[in-house]
């Protein structure tokens, strides 16, 4: 049975962890299906954005706790272990980030561990009134191997992101969303399709443009000012020269004579 269910709607794509009987626990041996859905649609020109969500009462409950102890049985080498990381798990944020569509991640329940960093490598997140989000690694003794902490920083900022990281503890949906965390709190029942309808929004406008706003925002941390504005010039040339800004243009124009 696969991990990833994957449905369409017009441009928008939905995929969701189907492994209820484990919280949508997640591990090394999920990234492969993971990873190869993500490609297969970041390929597909057509999709404008993407949801990701959870089967069952949790998004995803973090990682598997029978896999942890097995491999402390195995008494796994170091490097063995750093090497699984980087050939297992941490494709899925890699495979993600690189993704030029913009995602929304409809938390549905609890994002624990694994489940919390996954929800923040989305660009959006929406939760229902039953979420709550852990960096709860430190208290199986672990850190967040994934790379979680280098995007909840980057939801959150550094001083949230540390007492989530230090303490462990979990945070409700309330406090997610006064944290900016989620965007917004939706009934369970109307989480998807307010995801739905978000994404739609999203997607109404054109691709390419959407692509490169995306693109530019990835950016926007990493680089000089002067950098920023020649990346920008050149995006808006290429937006510029699109037929669907000319077609847009028109259209305002033909609105104003109305």
């Amino acid at each position: 049975m696969s991990f990833i269910e994957q449905a369409r709607d017009g441009d928008v794509v939905t995929l969701t962890m189907n492994r209820p009987q484990t919280r949508n626990a997640l591990g090394h041996a999920d990234a492969e299906e993971f990873v190869r859905v993500l490609e297969t649609v970041a390929l597909d020109r057509s999709v404008k954005a993407l949801i990701l969500t959870g089967a069952g009462s949790a998004f995803s409950a973090g990682g598997d706790i029978k896999a942890m102890a097995l491999t402390i049985e195995l008494r796994q080498a170091a490097a063995a272990t750093r090497l699984d990381y980087r050939e297992g798990i941490q494709r899925i944020p890699a495979a993600l980030h690189a993704l030029e569509i913009p995602t929304i991640a409809a938390v549905n329940g609890p994002a624990m561990g694994v489940g919390c960093d996954l929800a923040c490598m989305c660009d959006l997140r929406l939760a229902a009134p039953s979420a709550r989000f852990a960096q709860s690694f430190i208290k199986v003794g672990l850190i967040s191997g994934d790379g979680g902490l280098w995007f909840l920083q980057r939801v959150v900022g550094p001083q949230r992101a540390a007492e989530m990281a230090f303490t462990g503890d979990p945070i409700d949906a309330a406090k997610a969303l006064a944290w900016g965390l989620v965007a917004e709190v939706v009934e369970a029942e109307k989480l998807l399709p307010a995801a739905q309808r978000l994404a739609q929004r999203i997607a109404a406008n054109p691709a390419a443009t959407l692509r490169m706003s995306k693109r530019l925002m990835r950016e926007a941390p990493f680089t000089s000012l002067d950098t920023f504005l020649q990346l920008s010039a050149g995006l808006q040339a290429l937006a510029q020269d699109s037929p669907e800004h000319a077609a847009a243009v028109r259209a305002f124009l033909e609105r104003g004579k109305l």
